[in-house]
């Protein structure tokens, strides 16, 4: 120990066990430590010994009761030296007479002083790391003293070192700061040697390794951080080509313009593009605490032709909070932090050919306050210029990806229909559920919970349930475009309904328990892309069909059976289809006989039949096969010549 103060602890059943304290003074002849009994007690000349008993373990403090300050004239009770204590101690666990544990301590302790000479001006000297470790002795920590278990200390006498010699720190702690690497060939530290690591290891000295050493002495590069920045295509006297369909909307400076939108997770995204033509309507939950502004509404808009346009921001006052924002579970308290944020962002693009004329932009801002929930909503809605008191004319008729289905009901004097999925809400009851549409080109699944009673009749649960997957399409047709009219029956396609499947099974009057309920609804929707409008394709709805999927129910008896009701799921799924516009070219007869030879479609190919003689067969080695090919050909040879007529008058011969 080098300071005035030790810690240890005794492990195990303090229960009746002794401890005490014991100054031990070397022999003069042989220097070895003089035998100790356990008659000794907790103080020691000026050493004290305390111990805090515990369940398992105990601990043991061993402190000095006595001053560390250097002497001055006529001074007494004072250390004559820098070096005041140099003793050794042990400290004994008895139980009787019994020795259970016994601790060693080498004590060497300075005394404290205070610097009163003058102070150098010599800086000091650090070497170059590169060829010399500045610190050659990591586990050297204490000036002046000696570090337990640290062999590479210099301060550390032959007397202290025999006493941690078999426990000393390694690697760079301990002092080997410059070890063998596993990549030299003198090295044997390597657990599995490859076969070829004598050809490929490394000969050099240890003043040139990873740790030390220049490896390389050349000019380093600094790692460009990614950014949302993409380069644009530029032409002499045309900075920019214009926007596609897809293609992100792009800032003043060079960045993508960005609005919160959902992930393939689920997740809100903050810093997603925007793509051109694309539109959408997303909603993301956030607290005040996790509240981030989004991009600065001052941004300018690159049109599309090198010009810039700055956004016609509208900034409105949220009405009614509550549909917006859910209570948090826990009361608010008297005095709560509230903030002005943004509720809603509505982003209309007024677009023209392949640029952008106009951005308007809606706010929507209200208060939010420590613990509430805010479903924020953002929408992006792109309109042609050539609109008209904001009913778009479509210069693309065919329908783009995000956009509502158009149905219609041309069996009643009110055509307008409509193609819907359930957005379910509170507890998931289909009572509560409310409508969505289905947009073109996006798959869809969803549902929600009926309740059902253990009385119900299998009849009446399969009408109610069907009521119910067809209140989702109230529609006779779907429009093959975004613009059918509805007085053009050729601009619709009737949905083909197949009905669900009637059971006459009997359950013999059981009660809860009904077969063939058609749960599923499932809406198949054939499209093809049946041209293009200025570069954007023009997609068209060929068929629709509905059908029914039945599912065997049973009630579902809760604890002890007291509750009546039970729940059934329904479903009903979106899935569009792509088709081809047009029938496939028949395959020509080249084709059909070109298949034959083909080696991707046969298990026998022939333009393969000497590919073991090649160098891309890796079944075996290439000398082998080589061998192999050729004894083979030898022995074709011989059989043509032993088969040849003058080669039998010959052997006659």
């Amino acid at each position: 120990m080098s300071g005035p103060r030790v810690n240890s602890f005794f492990l195990g059943n303090s229960s009746g066990v002794n401890f005490s304290i014991i100054l031990s003074p070397r022999d003069a002849e042989t220097g070895n430590l003089q035998l100790v009994n356990c008659s000794g007690s907790k103080r020691a000349g000026d050493w004290n010994l305390d111990v805090t008993p515990g369940v398992s373990t105990s601990k043991v403090i061993v402190s000095l009761n006595r001053t560390l300050e250097l002497c001055l004239p006529n001074a007494t009770e004072c250390c004559p030296s820098p070096l005041c204590v140099v003793e050794t101690l042990q400290v004994l666990a008895c139980r009787g007479s019994v020795m259970l544990a016994q601790l060693l301590i080498q004590a060497e302790i300075f005394a404290n002083s205070s610097f009163t000479g003058n102070v150098s001006e010599n800086a000091t000297v650090i070497p170059n790391q590169a060829f010399k470790p500045l610190g050659s002795c990591p586990c050297n920590l204490t000036t002046g003293a000696c570090d337990v278990r640290c062999c590479c200390d210099l301060e550390c006498t032959p007397d202290m070192q025999q006493l941690f010699s078999g426990s000393c720190f390694t690697g760079v702690f301990g002092g080997d700061v410059n070890p063998p690497y596993d990549q030299l060939c003198s090295s044997q530290s390597m657990e599995y040697t490859p076969e070829w690591f004598p050809f490929l290891c490394v000969q050099s000295s240890l003043d040139n390794t990873p740790f030390l050493g220049y490896f390389y002495h050349g000019s380093t590069s600094t790692p460009k951080v990614p950014s949302f920045k993409i380069p644009l295509q530029t032409s002499p006297g045309k900075p920019f080509t214009g926007y596609r369909e897809g293609d992100p909307i792009i800032t003043e400076e060079d960045e993508y313009f960005t609005v919160p939108q959902q992930s393939m997770a689920g997740q809100c995204v903050g810093n997603a593009p925007v793509a051109y033509l694309h539109d959408f309507d997303v909603k993301c939950l956030t607290s005040l605490e996790s509240y981030k502004e989004g991009l600065p509404h001052d941004v300018r808009i690159n049109s599309g032709t090198a010009d810039f346009i700055q956004q016609n921001v509208v900034y409105r006052a949220i009405t009614d909070r509550g549909k917006s924002i859910t209570e948090s579970e826990n009361p608010l308290a008297a005095e709560v932090l509230c903030q002005n944020v943004t509720f809603a962002e509505h982003y209309k693009f007024i677009w023209k050919d392949e640029n952008i004329e106009q951005v308007n932009v809606t706010v929507f801002l209200g208060s939010l306050c420590d613990g509430e929930i805010l479903t924020q909503r953002f929408t992006v809605e792109f309109l042609s210029l050539n609109s008209t008191n904001g009913e778009e004319l479509f210069e693309n008729p065919g329908y783009q990806v995000g956009k509502p289905v158009t149905a219609a009901n041309l069996n009643a004097s009110d055509p307008l229909g409509s193609l819907n999925i359930w957005q379910p809400a509170g507890r998931g009851l289909c009572a509560s559920a409310t409508y969505r549409p289905v947009l073109f080109g996006v798959d869809s699944y969803s549902g929600c919970i009926l309740e059902v009673d253990i009385k119900e009749e299998c009849s009446f649960l399969r009408g109610n349930v069907t009521e119910k997957l067809n209140a989702l399409i109230p529609a006779t047709h779907i429009g093959k475009r975004d613009n059918s009219s509805y007085s053009d029956l050729n601009d619709w396609v009737e949905i083909i309904r197949l009905d669900p499947f009637s059971s006459n099974v009997s359950t013999g009057g059981l009660k809860g328990i009904c077969p063939d309920i058609p749960a599923n609804l499932n809406i198949r929707i054939l499209f093809a892309k049946v041209g293009a409008v200025q570069g954007i394709p023009q997609q068209q709805i060929l068929a629709v069909q509905i059908s029914y999927s039945t599912v065997f129910w049973q009630f579902q008896c809760g604890l002890g059976c007291k509750n009546t009701l039970s729940f059934l799921p329904i479903t009903a799924s979106v899935q569009f289809i792509e088709v081809p516009a047009q029938p496939p070219l028949p395959v020509t007869r080249y084709q059909k006989i070109y298949a034959e030879f083909d080696c991707n479609r046969n298990e026998v190919c022939w333009p393969q039949l000497l590919y073991p003689l090649t160098r891309f067969y890796t079944g075996e080695p290439y000398s082998q096969s080589l061998a192999k090919g050729l004894f083979l050909a030898f022995l074709v040879l011989l059989a043509a010549v032993m088969s040849n007529p003058w080669f039998s008058k010959l052997w006659s011969r």
